[in-house]
């Protein structure tokens, strides 16, 4: 693969960030990514130091002139979401991610780029590397699985960082200063089901939602995103109700943590009814497009005669998903009344999927108040209970509450106003971050996270904005400059 991106700016980020999208780092799957950061340490004279997990802290010394400042701990995530489009060929076990350049972003090609949080490992790199950049006592953590469980920073062993300023590198928008967040929680399901024959006057079809935007489910739950599974299940309740269809096979979505882009379904209906059930995919169709043209103008909803199915599910099981799946919450369930324009609590309908004789479906659930977590959660799990099928509720991680007298806050504050001109936002976020998990283990941390722009991440449209890197880059040097004194 080629040098796609060496001759953007700042030069020796992006030339970091292009080696990191050739190696495969899928979540629970780090080893290569962990071993090129280790050879990188090994490479430069640095010390690390690595835990049970696999997370990893490399340090680097104060240049001259800065022995006595704090410690300062740059964190960011190793793993990323492994999302493409259907029509894309791309094992991310062994295949490099292949960036492009367009009107003023990087993005992939067809698949997620992994700006999220490759950036930040970027910018770590590029620190640890360097002999002209002025800054204090530095350790970069590197966490491992972030994006399916957080299980790094859960797993985060002890006397790992001497640090207790955390710059968190995982945020996706310029101008904004987070300082706290959600806490989470994944609530799944499994219908068990049996195979029948199919109905011997049937005629087959594959229905399929597609070109939706898709995205994080907590950056993106607000935006009035279509939810592929929720479309499809919709047209397949209706074609149950009046015309009697059977269910072969359905799939949806993909991760927990984003909104489905895309479903798929095969389906017989009696051959009486083929037409009257293709008038009724149409139908319903041109209404959902027309209620979604404005923040979905790309769907698509196909149905296609297909080849008939060896087998379906059960009637009694298909009965009990579709109504559950109608029935399952999916979106914005509270705003916060504390903080203007704040989700506080959601949850996302992520995936569906059948395994052997069982169909698995994954949600998960944000907020920010332990108390509304667990009641969406346990709202989600009734819906399912009532259908039959078995409910397992995860562990679930904490928030991180915000402390607007934070040291770290001012100092990021300051250098941004000074740097660009203009005061940033500071604002609480409504998707997960390891901060508020990292600071229960370090009692006492001071945080705050940050990033540059990135659109789309957790699904093929990942892009990040070129211009605003070199923001983020200018940033975390002027605030590692700033680093207050240790005390003595």
């Amino acid at each position: 693969m080629g040098k796609v991106l060496a001759n953007l700016e700042p030069k020796r980020i992006w030339e970091l960030f292009e080696q990191i999208c050739k190696v495969p780092r899928p979540s629970k799957k780090e080893e290569l990514i962990l071993e090129f950061l280790i050879d990188f340490a090994k490479k430069h004279g640095l010390e690390y130091q690595q835990d049970k997990i696999g997370n990893l802290v490399i340090r680097k010394p104060a240049t001259k002139g800065y022995e006595d400042r704090a410690w300062v701990v740059l964190q960011s995530h190793v793993d990323m979401v492994c999302e493409k489009n259907d029509d894309v060929e791309h094992d991310f076990d062994k295949d490099p991610i292949k960036p492009q350049i367009a009107d003023g972003w990087v993005r992939g090609s067809g698949t997620t780029l992994g700006a999220d949080d490759g950036i930040g490992m970027a910018v770590q790199l590029a620190i640890l590397e360097s002999g002209d950049i002025s800054h204090g006592p530095v350790e970069c953590l590197f966490t491992v699985d972030e994006e399916t469980g957080l299980t790094g920073a859960f797993n985060l062993g002890e006397q790992m960082l001497n640090g207790r300023i955390l710059l968190n590198l995982d945020s996706e928008d310029d101008g904004e200063l987070f300082i706290g967040c959600a806490g989470g929680i994944d609530t799944n399901i499994t219908f068990d089901y049996q195979r029948v024959s199919p109905e011997v006057d049937h005629v087959a079809f594959k229905l399929s939602v597609t070109g939706l935007k898709g995205g994080h489910s907590g950056d993106d739950i607000h935006r009035g995103r279509g939810n592929a599974i929720k479309i499809l299940n919709r047209i397949l309740w209706n074609g149950e109700k009046r015309y009697e269809i059977r269910l072969g096979e359905i799939k949806g979505g993909n991760l927990h943590n984003a909104i489905p882009r895309e479903a798929f379904a095969t389906i017989t209906v009696p051959g009486r009814y083929k037409e009257e059930f293709i008038s009724l995919c149409k139908e319903l169709g041109d209404e959902i497009r027309a209620s979604m043209k404005v923040n979905e103008g790309g769907l698509k909803i196909d149905v296609n005669e297909s080849l008939m199915p060896e087998s379906l599910i059960d009637y009694e099981t298909q009965k009990n998903l579709l109504n559950s799946i109608y029935a399952c919450p999916h979106g914005v369930i509270a705003w916060s009344a504390d903080i203007p324009n704040l989700v506080e609590t959601s949850t996302n309908l992520a995936a569906l999927k059948m395994t052997g004789e069982q169909i698995i479906v994954t949600t998960s659930q944000r907020s920010s108040l332990e108390t509304s977590k667990y009641d969406v959660s346990d709202m989600v799990n009734s819906v399912f209970t009532l259908a039959g099928a078995k409910v397992k509720q995860g562990d679930g991680y904490p928030g991180w509450e915000p402390d607007m007298n934070s040291k770290i806050l001012a100092v990021t504050s300051d250098s941004y106003k000074r740097l660009f001109n203009e005061d940033p936002k500071v604002l609480v976020i409504h998707a997960g971050l390891e901060c508020g998990i990292i600071g229960e283990k370090y009692p006492g941390m001071d945080m705050i996270s940050y990033g540059p722009t990135i659109k789309g991440a957790h699904s093929p449209d990942e892009a990040i904005e070129i211009d605003n890197v070199s923001k983020f880059w200018d940033l975390t040097l002027d605030v590692l400059k700033n680093i207050p004194k240790a005390k003595q």
